[in-house]
């Protein structure tokens, strides 16, 4: 396990316009050139949180997806952020984890944002995402997922933790920033593991407010780094192998876990 260093990509959304989108993200991926392992990206990165989803939806080899595997490629790392996917008549919420090698591994959001009537748009996925990066173990969530404890509870077995990084992409409004930072900490200190937390800025297409405020936690709850409101940035966290190791060996609580499964 060596220390993993994940950039977060903090900007406003173009609305339901996936070119334009695309051409912001590029600007962005120009603007740096130090080595980075994972490049992050908001929740429906390239349309905004739209429930128009039957116009916004894209095959799983469409133009974005593709873009991603072209980036992966040029920067030389994983590269991930949620999309607009139609798959088998359905729509999802999909995050997509695009290796540099071309190959991408998805999680289905799981909790729809009811309040915003996603649920009537988009079809719940069921399954968790567990992926392997430099010996690191990362389980990404999407946005609402954050309010959801037992979804992203870590597990403990024979010695071994489940997850290393707990990831979220968000469109997460800015009336509620208290709750998403507080809980980002919390699901850090509660699953002994770095927690990141990714959202966008500016003002989407139905008139929702977003002030970012992404920001990474380390196992003992510390802020590592926090980007702050409404600023447009990409900024790069360094996680420290060490420090996961050394806190897990002093506050052994997951020998202690509950044990339980989920329906």
């Amino acid at each position: 396990m060596q220390d993993l260093k994940i950039t977060l990509v903090q900007s406003g959304l173009a609305w339901e316009d996936p070119v334009a989108n695309i051409r912001n993200f590029d600007e962005k991926f120009r603007s740096f050139n130090d080595p980075t392992d994972l490049i992050i990206l908001p929740e429906m990165f390239n349309t905004g949180f739209t429930m128009e989803a039957e116009s916004n939806a894209e095959a799983m080899n469409g133009k974005s997806i593709q873009w991603m595997a072209e980036k992966a490629a040029e920067k030389q790392c994983a590269v991930c952020g949620s999309l607009i996917i139609a798959d088998a008549g359905n729509y999802y919420n999909r995050f997509v984890w695009m290796h540099r090698d071309g190959s991408y591994d998805y999680y289905d959001k799981k909790h729809l944002f009811r309040m915003g009537d996603e649920h009537l748009h988009y079809s719940a996925g069921d399954k968790k995402l567990i992926v392997e990066l430099k010996g690191w173990k990362v389980m990404p969530m999407v946005c609402y997922d954050l309010r959801f404890p037992v979804w992203s509870k870590n597990e403990y077995s024979d010695g071994k933790y489940a997850y290393d990084l707990l990831l979220y992409v968000a469109n997460w409004p800015a009336v509620r920033s208290l709750a998403w930072t507080s809980l980002i900490t919390a699901r850090a200190i509660e699953n002994i593991s770095y927690a990141a937390g990714l959202n966008r800025i500016g003002k989407d297409g139905r008139g929702y407010e977003y002030s970012g405020n992404s920001m990474v936690a380390g196992p003992d709850g510390n802020t590592i780094m926090e980007i702050g409101s409404d600023k447009t940035s990409v900024s790069t966290a360094k996680l420290k192998a060490e420090k996961l190791i050394q806190s897990r060996a002093k506050l052994g609580v997951g020998k202690d876990w509950d044990a339980f499964n989920i329906r």
